[in-house]
């Protein structure tokens, strides 16, 4: 039986029992599914996870397609913000069994 198609473990944390997985994304049936703890004492240090990603994705971006790295995080940022203004899908959040 397959999986889902997952990503590698960074090389910095293989073998690190110190190293705590925090979020986890899929694209499924076109929109996102997703599982994480809250990890962190106050929730802005997620705000400084998701730009930490955004430019992660931006240099990816530009490596792998015709946007420069400000272009791609550019239209991340322009997304965001929208989304934040205008959810276009609030989605739900289940607790799940610790």
């Amino acid at each position: 039986m397959t999986g889902p198609k997952q990503q590698p473990l960074p090389p910095d944390v293989v073998g690190r029992e110190d190293a705590t997985e925090v979020l986890r994304a899929f694209v499924l049936d076109g929109g996102l599914s997703i599982a994480f703890m809250r990890a962190f004492e106050e929730p802005d240090m997620w705000g400084l996870l998701l730009v930490d990603i955004a430019r992660h994705a931006a240099r990816a971006y530009a490596r792998e397609s015709n946007y420069t790295e400000d272009e791609a995080l550019g239209r991340i940022v322009e997304m965001f913000e929208a989304e934040i203004a205008r959810p276009s899908d609030l989605g739900s959040t289940t607790e799940r069994p610790q």
